[in-house]
């Protein structure tokens, strides 16, 4: 039987969280999209933004996971949600302008399956096993996305398959190596954000718990996924375009990381006052 250990009441529903998560991230990637009808890279940045609305929804699902007493299950429901969420997304990118809809329908069936096999199969009976994975695996395919549109201006396969190299500073020719995929940069994307999504509630947790300290070291994680991720833009979009996403990455992460500090000692002084845990006599 598995009992639920919630760690302190309250806060904003989950579901709330996952409503808005789905919005933020979905508007972003689209937002992202004025590359193609502006015909420039300048709006890349909205993908980093989507990532970091996805991760901050995402740490929630795995808080609401783990308080069924598997928090040593963070690190690995962080890597199911972004090995499934791969697969989604790059199946989607061959849909056009559809692709976030696509991947978010396409996570949900992987994650459903996985969350059923979970329960069933390797009969973990964890009531909230098959809502959470389906949840993850779409965080982690819109993530990936995220990334992907800041660091390449695009989520479709053309734009993530396709770089050029120039020779003799004029001719321009195709190179599949100088792109997200041929180069790599799918596996430093699936980190980037794995990571972000299992470290805060580790990071958190305890009888001092609280939702938004935990929420903002979220976002604070995510910021700093999206500075590298604006770093690593610089090879494949315009620099114009790789210093606009780094500028607004920087201030994204000053901010939450200060945030994240007051938060850290407005609790830290809330347990200065607390008892030590009485000796029972006897023991």
């Amino acid at each position: 039987m598995t009992v639920k250990v919630e760690v302190i009441e309250g806060g904003v529903p989950h579901n709330k969280i996952l409503i808005a998560g789905v919005i933020a991230t979905l508007v972003c990637l689209y937002l992202s999209y004025l590359n193609v009808l502006t015909n420039t890279e300048m709006f890349s940045f909205f993908g980093g933004l989507a990532a970091v609305a996805a991760l901050i929804w995402g740490s929630h699902t795995i808080k609401v996971l783990c308080s069924y007493g598997i928090g040593t299950g963070v690190p690995s429901a962080g890597m199911i949600a972004f090995g499934s969420g791969v697969i989604a997304m790059l199946l989607a990118t061959k849909f056009g302008v559809a692709a976030p809809i696509v991947a978010l329908v396409l996570a949900a069936v992987i994650g459903l399956i996985l969350g059923y096999l979970a329960n069933e199969v390797l009969n973990m009976k964890i009531p909230a096993m098959i809502q959470a994975l389906t949840e993850l695996a779409i965080v982690g395919a819109l993530t990936i996305m995220g990334f992907a549109v800041l660091i390449t201006g695009s989520f479709t396969f053309t734009g993530l398959t396709t770089g050029s190299v120039t020779l003799f500073g004029a001719l321009s020719m195709p190179s599949y190596q100088l792109s997200f995929i041929g180069g790599g940069l799918t596996a430093v994307a699936f980190l980037l954000g794995s990571i972000a999504i299992q470290h805060p509630f580790n990071a958190c947790l305890g009888p001092g718990w609280k939702q938004d300290r935990m929420l903002m070291l979220t976002a604070e994680c995510g910021f700093l996924s999206m500075i590298v991720a604006a770093i690593m833009s610089f090879a494949l979009v315009s620099a114009g375009s790789a210093i606009i996403s780094l500028i607004i990455a920087l201030i994204g992460w000053v901010y939450t990381y200060c945030e994240y500090i007051r938060l850290s000692k407005r609790d830290a002084y809330a347990w200065l006052d607390s008892k030590p845990i009485p000796d029972v006599e006897g023991h």
